[in-house]
């Protein structure tokens, strides 16, 4: 960052900018970095002399912080999603949607420094306010590390997250198989591996899951895990999921 200091930026936009943080209950030891977060790059360069440093850098920043954060809470909490429906689950969390939603939640749109071509129409692109917010989430871990910053980007997207694994279809084949078939007292699921084929760096798997001895679905795959899913994958079609 340069030597810019408070001063340098107008009056109403600092004033906007610790409202800001006063609703997200946070007090910038270096406000500059919220400063930077809330600068779009139209702003800088209309105000070149003064080399105002905007939110690009900071927002490549937010964007891991977000990820990493998200990441870790949703592997932690639904341990019964395997892979593609965590990156799925993420992907639905962290994308320009729900960022947008997220900033203006906060009030984002009304804290920006943009130019005046930006303010034009008294419309803000939607992507200039996604990735403001993920810019305020770097500004956060800058200035108070990661605990706070990953408190606070829980509190905001974990009704999202549950909104999500409730109405998508993000379970894998294997747990709705496993949750339809225990509702049928003494029921017994297994899955019993028929074949195994090609060389070690290149196997292909075919399994068979019966339920109480009875076949109801073969899947082939790259490993024992993916034939079971894919073998799931079709006894489902007898419930009609």
């Amino acid at each position: 960052m340069n030597e810019l200091k408070l001063s340098d930026y107008p009056a109403s936009a600092v004033k906007k900018a610790f409202a800001l943080a006063k609703r997200i209950g946070y007090e910038y030891e270096n406000p500059l970095y919220l400063m930077e977060a809330l600068t779009h790059a139209s702003f800088a360069n209309e105000h070149r002399e003064k080399r105002f440093p905007y939110n690009e850098r900071i927002e490549f920043m937010g964007d891991s912080v977000l990820n990493f954060c998200v990441t870790g809470y949703i592997y932690r909490h639904y341990p019964d999603l395997d892979e593609g429906a965590l990156t799925k689950l993420r992907s639905g969390v962290v994308c320009d949607a729900a960022l947008y939603e997220y900033g203006v939640a906060l009030g984002l749109d009304e804290c920006l420094l943009l130019g005046h071509g930006e303010r034009q129409g008294g419309v803000i692109r939607r992507s200039i306010i996604s990735d403001a917010t993920e810019a305020l989430f770097a500004s956060l871990f800058l200035d108070g590390g990661l605990e706070f910053v990953r408190g606070f980007i829980l509190s905001i997207v974990t009704d999202k997250i549950r909104s999500l694994v409730e109405h998508a279809n993000l379970r894998d084949h294997k747990s709705l198989l496993h949750e339809l078939v225990q509702t049928e007292k003494g029921a017994v699921l297994e899955y019993v591996l028929l074949s195994e084929s090609g060389p070690d760096h290149d196997k292909t798997f075919e399994t068979e899951v019966r339920l109480n001895g009875n076949p109801m679905g073969r899947g082939v795959g790259r490993s024992k895990r993916e034939s079971e899913q894919a073998a799931a994958g079709e006894a489902l079609k007898f419930f009609d999921v």
